[in-house]
């Protein structure tokens, strides 16, 4: 896989996928939602997007809604960290790990003092993996392993061939299984780990790649056996595996949403409408209350793609929305 990404990054890109209507807002959204999932939140990408956007709630525990909103400021204020290439520190680290965990981190109290995950502490005890109790780094080690892992990245960071994706790609493989096995705090650790690696993908331009939780055991295993041959090898090599997989299967619904559109045609023969956008006029024609996520449902597509069409849909003075966010209907034009 190591050899295909650049010409899947190359397909990806010639396809202007990226160029689609609010790409990196629900790019992100998706990011958000299965890194949280991973951590056992149920809180689906439809739901996130409408708390997100319309500061609409789900049916969901609170904290786990909490979870998302405070993932999400993080990864917004860390793509401002990488837009701008400023180095890492632990300081940096600790500020996002604060914003990670803002609303539902814990203060603990230990014989050698009180830190709060909620504020991005560096934890002051010891703690063991769930698989067989294999202990982290010492909490006296974490501060001086965290230095070295900021100097090392920051000179990767540096150095690195900017037109060799594969290898940038393996350094943000590389910095996620470094600083997950270091485990600096006592929540947030995977989140975290994840987000300084979407962070080092997002400054060079790539795509971020998303672990999805439906490899959630797949994921855990290696990054396992990495750590337990002290070798970050197999990790780096399912994450590439795993994001050329989520990459070609986007390329591939996008080709086949492309094959498959029809519509309605104007007096020259020229495409007016595809068969999707068509689907969603009629839904709100049939129903003016109804919601993107009924849409989502109704049709079973993603909340960027609803949107996508809704949006031609207002451009085209088709429909125009009326009343608030919440409780309003659309209006047929």
């Amino acid at each position: 896989m190591k050899n295909q990404i650049q010409k899947i990054i190359q397909e990806y890109k010639s396809l202007s996928i990226q160029q689609q209507l609010d790409y990196d807002k629900f790019y992100l959204y998706s990011i958000i939602t299965h890194s949280t999932a991973i951590e056992g939140s149920t809180v689906t990408e439809i739901e996130n997007q409408l708390l997100f956007d319309e500061g609409i709630s789900a049916n969901k525990p609170m904290h786990e809604q909490l979870m998302n909103l405070d993932l999400k400021k993080a990864y917004e204020q860390s793509f401002v960290y990488a837009a701008s290439h400023t180095n890492i520190t632990i300081e940096l680290l600790c500020y996002l790990a604060s914003l990670v965990m803002k609303n539902t981190g814990s203060t603990y109290k230990t014989i050698t003092g009180e830190f709060s995950s909620a504020k991005g502490q560096l934890r002051l005890l010891n703690v063991s993996a769930g698989r067989g109790g294999k202990s982290y780094l010492a909490w006296q080690k974490i501060e001086d392993r965290l230095n070295k892992f900021c100097e090392w990245l920051n000179k990767e960071r540096k150095q690195i061939n900017k037109d060799d994706i594969a290898k940038i790609y393996e350094l943000s493989f590389e910095a996620h299984y470094r600083i997950v096995s270091i485990h600096p705090w006592a929540d947030g650790n995977g989140r975290m780990s994840r987000l300084i690696m979407n962070m080092i993908q997002y400054e060079a331009g790539l795509i971020p790649s998303i672990v999805k939780k439906e490899k959630r055991n797949e994921y855990i295993s290696s990054l396992s056996q990495s750590q337990d041959e002290e070798s970050s090898a197999k990790f780096i090599d399912f994450m590439m595996e795993h994001h050329c997989e989520n990459l070609i299967q986007q390329i591939e619904e996008y080709k086949k949403s492309i094959d498959s559109e029809g519509g309605q045609k104007t007096k020259g023969g020229q495409k007016k409408w595809s068969e999707t956008t068509q689907k969603i006029y009629e839904l709100i024609k049939t129903k003016p209350g109804i919601t993107r996520k009924e849409l989502c449902e109704n049709l079973g597509i993603n909340p960027s793609a609803v949107q996508k069409h809704i949006e031609k849909l207002k451009k085209e003075n088709a429909i125009k929305r009326s009343g608030g966010d919440k409780g309003g209907w659309w209006e047929i034009l």
